[in-house]
């Protein structure tokens, strides 16, 4: 079965704005992925990941792909991520889903943060911390 959903699993935060990148990131995949792409919270956001399972499942999906956006594999993926991940399959049993590794744990974001890191020591630019 090919993937026709994606779902972008984000952990959250009290502050709203601390998801803003996450969306822009939903909308940049959303561009060039032609199936219905969302976001899950673990928490502090809407919609959690059976909510957003429910939503990919409305709007016709079968097989949706979770990307979990954390740095490495520590504990919420290890313990909270499979919880809500049997919720989701419970919320939306016609579902098949797959699970990737972590953003973090994959050798092409880590050469991108490389070499954002070495972009770094070249002219400071002003930063709205706003």
């Amino acid at each position: 079965m090919e993937v026709n959903g994606l779902i972008l699993y984000v952990h959250g935060a009290r502050d709203s704005r601390w998801a803003d990148p996450f969306h822009r990131l939903r909308d940049k995949v959303a561009r060039r992925f032609a199936g219905p792409v969302a976001l899950a919270f673990l928490e502090h956001g809407a919609p959690d990941l059976p909510q957003a399972a429910q939503e990919l499942a409305a709007c016709g999906v079968e097989c949706v792909r979770t990307v979990p956006m954390f740095f490495g594999r520590g504990g919420h993926l290890r313990e909270d991520f499979p919880r809500q991940l049997a919720a989701a399959r419970e919320a939306a049993p016609s579902l098949r889903f797959e699970v990737t590794e972590a953003a973090g744990e994959s050798d092409a974001i880590l050469d991108a943060l490389a070499s954002f890191a070495v972009e770094a020591l070249g002219p400071a630019e002003p930063v709205d911390r706003g």
